[in-house]
């Protein structure tokens, strides 16, 4: 960044005037402003680039320097361009170019400290169904909004706040100590460069209030468990015209009654009956979209996976629907009559007489527990 010509990072010739290198800076800065481009490491990049520029070349000092002896010209290590604006003059020109972007104003000589308003979260719980079909919610949140009666300006109506005394409207204090200067925030506005008077009753000079607000929310189908949907400029309003916060409503999904989800899939337990596993049968088991059918063949064990291909969710991003897992378990029968006793007693012995052919899992399973004790 720092071997680029600064004239070439603003688009200028090099004999542009203060108000066109003002210009283009304030073109780029609205451009590449991390707010108006979040999560862009490149954006951020170029506006620090353009940021650098105009911090020289709005100098006549600095840009004189820069002209004569390019980059080594305004190299802090190298000595040069030390004097001129300086840090205060360049803030000050900063805050005029944000102050149009941002819709902050400058009044009574002095500097409104602009600042984006704060991103607010909503937790919102929804239903398997809801998230599988997507949905419309209306919720209610709670949020400040600039105040009615004064606009926002914290002063009472028909009043204008006013630059702060103690700093100049600057927000910030310069203290000597010695030979060193240091800079801290004004103790008299605390930091916001400027008083108010005559404050609004409305809310007591904060030029803002607390509200429900109410907005709709459109929940895409497919939409899982922990996702965000953001909604630009529904965050706390920002304070001496700053833009709005974001909202990030947080999806939560509740528990099914029949179904868990595992990303597009869907599993569920398959009850079935101990004749029916051993003789084989068809048997109904739900989907989201209705009743379906199994063909469940004979000799089905416990814990038998039965796939249904599309029977699962739609996933946001593709749309391709998942699969619907359903886990075959064997129901031990309760509650017998003495015939069915009977008969089951009967088929106990007949099944232990021929336990090899019948009962291979448990043979199996006796076999390695008597290798085991070194039987």
């Amino acid at each position: 960044m720092a071997n680029r010509d600064y004239y070439e990072v603003l688009g200028l010739n090099r004999d542009a005037s203060d108000d066109e290198i003002k210009k283009a800076y304030k073109k780029a800065a609205m451009k590449f402003h991390p707010d108006r481009n979040p999560d862009n490491k490149e954006a951020e990049e170029k506006f620090k680039e353009a940021k650098l520029a105009y911090e020289v070349l709005s100098d006549s000092q600095k840009r004189a320097a820069y002209d004569r002896y390019g980059h080594a010209g305004v190299d802090p290590s190298a000595g040069g361009a030390g004097g001129g604006q300086g840090f205060d003059g360049f803030a000050d020109a900063f805050s005029d170019i944000f102050g149009d972007i941002f819709g902050g104003q400058r009044g009574g000589g002095g500097r409104s400290n602009v600042y984006r308003g704060a991103d607010l979260r909503y937790n919102l719980e929804i239903s398997l169904e809801e998230a599988a079909r997507g949905a419309d919610k209306t919720i209610r949140i709670p949020t400040l909004e600039n105040c009615e009666p004064c606009g926002g300006t914290g002063a009472k109506p028909g009043t204008q706040p006013k630059a702060c005394p103690t700093c100049g409207g600057a927000g910030q204090v310069r203290i000597q100590q010695g030979f060193f200067s240091i800079q801290q925030t004004c103790p008299k506005c605390h930091g916001s460069g400027r008083i108010i008077p005559d404050p609004c009753r409305s809310c007591g000079g904060a030029g803002r209030t607390k509200k429900q607000k109410t907005l709709e929310v459109k929940i895409p189908a497919g939409i899982d468990d922990g996702m965000r949907l953001r909604h630009a400029g529904h965050g706390e309003p920002g304070i001496n015209g700053g833009p709005s916060g974001d909202l990030y409503v947080e999806i939560h999904i509740k528990s099914h009654a029949v179904f868990q989800r595992d990303g597009d899939d869907l599993h569920c337990e398959m009850p079935v009956s101990f004749a029916t596993a051993a003789l084989g049968g068809e048997i109904e088991i739900p989907t989201l979209d209705g009743m379906a059918r199994i063909k469940v063949p004979s000799e089905t064990q416990s814990g038998r996976v039965f796939r249904l291909r599309g029977k699962g969710i739609r996933n946001v991003r593709s749309h391709a629907p998942g699969d619907l897992m359903c886990h075959v378990v064997v129901e031990t029968p309760v509650d017998l009559t003495d015939r069915q006793r009977e008969l089951l007693q009967e088929f106990e012995e007949i099944s232990v007489s021929n336990a090899d052919r019948h009962n291979p899992k448990a043979r199996g399973w006796m076999d390695k527990v008597k290798e085991f004790f070194g039987g």
